[in-house]
């Protein structure tokens, strides 16, 4: 039968303690420096998550419903082939 399904994208391994030390290494030891300048990152990327949220419902919005993969339950009861 092949391969399984995959639910997802496979995750992306990384040292976390690495990654840590990189970030305090960064703000040059100081742990509240370090804190902070993670709270405005994730501040950013939560900004951009929704602005790109907020893009893709204008796309979705203008997309013609004949292009997207629903169940018709009106051409169905008319009796249209359903291809």
């Amino acid at each position: 039968m092949g391969q399984p399904e995959r639910s997802g994208p496979e995750p992306v391994a990384f040292d976390l303690s690495a990654a840590v030390t990189n970030a305090i290494g960064a703000c040059d030891g100081d742990l509240l420096a370090t804190v902070r300048s993670l709270v405005v990152a994730n501040n950013f990327l939560l900004a951009q998550n929704q602005a790109l949220v907020d893009e893709l419902d204008e796309v979705w919005r203008w997309v013609s419903p004949g292009y997207t993969r629903s169940t018709n339950k009106v051409r169905r009861c008319t009796g249209a082939p359903d291809d």
